[in-house]
């Protein structure tokens, strides 16, 4: 009966094509209304599925962090700050000790050497000079906080407390070679001073002077030792303890204010020689010149 009302009032309106057409758009527009809760309802579930997933994800981290909390709370519990402290200062000293060490196996061939001891470590000084070498040096360390030098066979002439001062807390690799380059500038003054008098004592006119440092050497030479040429005087000062050759040279002529001119060039040339030549070397190369001059003569 409805139907057959609707087709009367829709023919009265224009027919049965335009209730079809009508009827058409209700159903479009009944079936959008259908379908849009259903994919609503799609993405909510999707993102239901998605927050519960998230939800189970924090749960699972919040428990971790909780576990790994309890078990650093146990670990601190069980070891006392000074213990802490006390084993984190071990290991840094552990470490300066290796680094000693290695600083020690690398070097092995330019002087240092030593070994390791139940307080730190006991380094070797080898001096050496042109080759040759000449005396050793021991410094023990001890390897704590601060580093201390236990016992030493350092001459007390050279400034070790000042080098400890300056480098051993900081730089123990820098300590430790300032301390050869003392040594061994030391030892070739030393060695040099040796040898002018052992092996050249015929220039000398008198005894050789010299302080503990040998850093401060005079005495009278002649060119000639069997010949009649008058002495000269020279001193010569190092005023770098860490070098072998003087920095500052001082000839004169005994007896005399004003040199001929031959003898004014011959102690130029000698101040010169003493300042860029060993102290042997020079006198070796007036022997040199005077088996020339002999060999000349005859």
């Amino acid at each position: 009966m409805e139907l057959e009302k609707a087709l009367s009032q829709d023919e009265s309106k224009g027919g049965v094509l335009a209730h079809l057409e009508r009827l058409e758009t209700q159903v479009n527009r009944s079936r959008k209304k259908l379908e849009e809760p259903q994919g609503a309802q799609a993405v909510e579930s999707s993102l239901g599925t998605k927050i519960r997933k998230l939800r189970n994800l924090r749960d699972k981290l919040r428990s971790e962090v909780k576990q790994r909390q309890a078990r650093v709370a146990v670990c601190a519990t069980s070891v006392e700050p000074d213990q802490t402290l006390e084993i984190s200062e071990q290991k840094v000293w552990e470490r300066k000790r290796e680094n000693v060490k290695a600083i020690l196996q690398a070097y092995r061939f330019t002087g240092l050497s030593g070994k390791l001891t139940s307080r730190g470590v006991c380094v070797c000084i080898h001096t050496a000079f042109e080759g040759t070498l000449l005396d050793s040096y021991f410094v023990d360390l001890v390897i704590q906080k601060p580093l201390r030098i236990h016992h030493h066979s350092i001459p007390a002439f050279i400034p070790l407390k000042e080098i400890s001062a300056k480098y051993l807390q900081t730089n123990i690799q820098h300590f430790l070679f300032s301390l050869c380059e003392y040594l061994n500038a030391y030892a070739g003054r030393k060695y040099q001073a040796d040898q002018l008098q052992r092996d050249f004592a015929a220039f000398l006119a008198g005894p050789l002077q010299r302080n503990s440092l040998c850093n401060v050497l005079s005495f009278t030479y002649k060119v000639e030792p069997r010949g009649q040429s008058f002495p000269f005087c020279a001193r010569l000062l190092y005023k770098d303890l860490t070098v072998t050759l003087p920095t500052d040279v001082t000839i004169t002529h005994q007896g005399m204010d004003t040199l001929p001119t031959s003898w004014e060039e011959q102690r130029a040339s000698h101040e010169n020689l003493f300042c860029t030549k060993a102290l042997h070397q020079v006198f070796a190369s007036f022997t040199q010149r005077e088996k020339l001059d002999t060999s000349l003569v005859h």
